[in-house]
């Protein structure tokens, strides 16, 4: 044999062990998964989110993360900027399917930028309705969030003494709390209850919101994710000292300042998306995808609040809730 041969024959050795050493890695980093999250790690439905968009995907594709950061900063000039960073992103990178979560990366990046383009998307945690996002694209599936407002307003209605018929809504000045907003207070009028709302910026606001809303029939607490000097261990003995009416919500956050919750489950949707990124991985179109929402939410009860209040609640639900038991 040539020493020519010979040399060929140790380097196509040398590369085939090369190639039997990392075929497992170049196997997993082949597709790429990009998860773009409207707002900030640390913010409770987030994590929730991304927990179950990682348990999900394992090992499926190569996961980077982006967060937009736009719940705490909601400037123009900041969203325009985060944008175009996310777009530099996807154009370098350029992922196999993209996943995003939340209302922000639906309105600002794919219904401004990606609409019917050739990269898939999959969103999940958008509030309410797609309509005004025109979904679906040719690109786009994904799972709507949704709350039990009815079972929410309707406990919260049947454990009030108060004879009036209105009751008060408190959150954060934000895109999603208006939309949040629309939503219960659509759900009361059917109900006959005439719900008053108090989006705030401050916890100053908030306090004199909250105190002002003990006249009312009961209490919907948003999310005060939003509030920039919010000081959850203050608030907790803030709500605990003059909370004297029925406080409800639909954020498992809140269960802190809250009576009794009825909260989605961020897991679902970062689960569902997943399986819908792994589905697109495979060779599904995401048009073939029906858009969904969720189905699953929890009770909570907050003993505190309840031993501190004259509330009186029925053994059966008290049975049935989930408690909170640590406090900011």
């Amino acid at each position: 044999m040539s020493r020519t041969v010979k040399s060929w024959a140790r380097h196509g050795l040398s590369l085939l062990l090369l190639i039997t050493l990392l075929g497992p890695t170049l196997t997993l980093a082949a597709d790429r998964c990009l998860y773009i999250s409207s707002y900030h790690q640390g913010y409770a439905w987030s994590d929730g989110v991304e927990r179950g968009i990682r348990n999900t995907l394992g090992e499926r594709c190569e996961l980077r993360q982006l967060d937009m950061d736009t719940k705490r900063n909601k400037g123009d000039a900041y969203i325009q900027q985060i944008v175009e960073k996310t777009k530099h992103l996807i154009e370098e990178w350029q992922p196999n399917v993209i996943i995003t979560s939340d209302d922000n990366a639906a309105k600002y990046l794919i219904q401004a930028h990606y609409k019917n383009a050739k990269i898939p998307f999959v969103f999940c945690g958008v509030n309410w309705t797609i309509s005004e996002y025109g979904f679906p694209y040719s690109n786009v599936t994904g799972i709507i969030e949704v709350a039990p407002l009815k079972p929410m307003l309707e406990q919260a209605a049947r454990l009030s003494s108060h004879s009036l018929y209105s009751a008060y809504y408190i959150g954060a000045d934000t895109l999603t709390e208006k939309k949040n907003f629309s939503r219960i207070q659509a759900a009361a009028a059917e109900l006959g209850i005439t719900l008053e709302k108090r989006l705030v910026s401050n916890m100053a606001d908030w306090k004199k919101a909250y105190l002002d809303a003990q006249n009312q029939r009961y209490i919907v607490l948003g999310s005060h994710s939003g509030i920039s000097d919010w000081n959850a261990k203050e608030m907790a003995q803030f709500t605990a000292d003059r909370g004297q009416i029925v406080s409800v919500t639909n954020h498992d956050w809140m269960m802190p300042f809250t009576l009794l919750g009825f909260t989605k489950i961020p897991e679902e949707h970062g689960e569902w998306a997943a399986k819908a990124a792994i589905a697109i991985l495979d060779g599904t179109s995401p048009i073939d995808i029906p858009i969904v929402s969720n189905r699953k939410w929890d009770l909570w009860l907050n003993p505190i609040l309840l031993e501190k209040s004259a509330i009186k609640l029925p053994r059966k639900l008290t049975r049935k809730a989930k408690k909170v038991t640590t406090q900011p």
